[in-house]
């Protein structure tokens, strides 16, 4: 199934996100290296903390759910760099996401909400 360009996100429900580790690498370099990032995964993308300015202003982002047998794939944009001590905050918005995996990322963080 083709991805699609990801619906825009209400806010409700978007809250501060759940821990997640991603696999990461700059869209310019579609045969880079991955590298691993831990981070946080809200409805709308992904933010982690990093210690290396990113290269481009577009990111491909591998990972699994739990209870999830396919690994989900996503492409997103960084929205926002902020350098603090210790390291560079980045906020990433998905772009590109498919239908079964947007599904699948709600699902996860509605159990999560209620404590699943």
């Amino acid at each position: 199934m083709a991805a699609r360009k990801a619906a825009p996100r209400k806010k409700q429900g978007a809250g501060p996100g759940v821990p997640m580790t991603f696999l990461l690498r700059d869209v310019g370099n579609r045969k880079g290296e991955w590298e691993e990032r831990e981070g946080v995964l809200s409805l709308a993308g992904i933010a982690w903390r990093g210690k290396t300015p990113a290269l481009g202003r577009e990111v491909d982002v591998r990972f699994r759910l739990p209870g999830v047998s396919k690994e989900l794939r996503a492409v997103g944009e960084i929205l926002r760099v902020v350098k603090r001590s210790g390291g560079i905050d980045f906020r990433v918005r998905f772009t590109e996401l498919d239908g079964k995996s947007e599904r699948a990322i709600t699902g996860y963080l509605d159990d999560h909400e209620k404590g699943g």
